[in-house]
């Protein structure tokens, strides 16, 4: 097989962002009644703090992302610009002001993420399981998708999150086995496997990762990812374009055409993947309100 790199090396280069990476203005009546929302209430979101290139189209799909247990991570992965260091202590009000934030929006389902929380000897997990517990009490008919860190690989801290029981759990893999070390600098390939593999075995329904493209990865690395993932009874994946969020981060490497997006999509829905999100602007949460059904 090719690598993904000769496959888009022709074409495009990384001084410039290629023409299929362009951006749509968010337009809608939902759309703009979540924004009035957002800007009257100084909600936030890491839609917008992270610049999701598909905030209008989740906007107006009733979606939104929402960042957990502050805003300092205690790892410095080379891809992310979520600020790293020590940590402020937990905000043990945060649940309930995410779950008015739900409701006040009119959330039909809401993601939640959060920085690595490593300094934690439950990792973040009880303020996970409580924000999941009052976003159910204050907006009972909304469903929940929880995109986790790996805990350090802990399984009572896992165990949290599988007794709060959201629609849907998702961890990241965020890169091919080769690249882990130098991409997530603290975390490891093997672990976030086995985290995966353990929420399954705990009776998540539901269980979602994703993988960043464009970093030096071959298509190889990226079907042998892939393949993992399906060992692991992953039944959701995302693939989406690295966008270098600054140029302290690591670099593009490549850019990856739509065509060899669409080809990903076919290989993950061939393994068995339940829905395969493979294209340039896809982040982890896109079109996460259809992966209930």
């Amino acid at each position: 097989m090719s690598t993904v790199a000769e496959n888009t090396e022709k074409k495009t280069t990384t001084k410039g962002k290629p023409k299929w990476l362009r951006v749509k203005l968010p337009t809608g009546g939902n759309y703009k009644s979540v924004r009035k929302l957002v800007d009257n209430y100084n909600l936030h979101t890491i839609c917008e703090s992270g610049h999701c290139p598909n905030m209008g189209e989740c906007w107006g799909a009733g979606t939104a992302t929402f960042m957990i247990a502050g805003n300092t991570c205690t790892r410095s992965c080379g891809f992310c610009n979520v600020a790293t260091g020590r940590p402020d202590s937990i905000d043990w009000d945060e649940p309930e002001r995410v779950a008015r934030s739900v409701r006040l929006m009119k959330v039909k389902h809401c993601v939640l993420t959060s920085v690595d929380r490593d300094d934690l000897a439950d990792g973040g997990s009880i303020l996970w399981a409580e924000t999941v517990k009052a976003v159910r009490r204050m907006s009972p008919g909304t469903t929940m998708e929880t995109l986790i860190p790996d805990f350090q690989g802990i399984k009572r801290n896992i165990d949290r999150i599988v007794e709060a029981n959201p629609e849907i759990v998702s961890h990241n893999m965020e890169t091919v086995k080769r690249l882990t070390r130098k991409v997530r600098i603290q975390a490891k390939y093997d672990r976030s496997l086995e985290v995966l593999r353990y929420l399954k075995e705990r009776g998540i329904h539901r269980t979602k990762s994703g993988i960043m493209l464009g970093l030096g990865e071959t298509e190889e690395e990226v079907i042998e990812a892939m393949r993992d993932l399906r060992e692991a009874n992953v039944d959701i994946i995302t693939l989406g374009q690295y966008l270098q969020p600054t140029p302290k981060h690591l670099p593009v490497v490549n850019f990856i055409e739509p065509e060899q997006f669409d080809k990903y999509k076919e290989i993950g829905l061939e393994m068995g993947f339940r829905y395969v999100e493979s294209g340039p602007l896809v982040r982890s949460s896109y079109h996460a309100e259809k992966h209930l059904v």
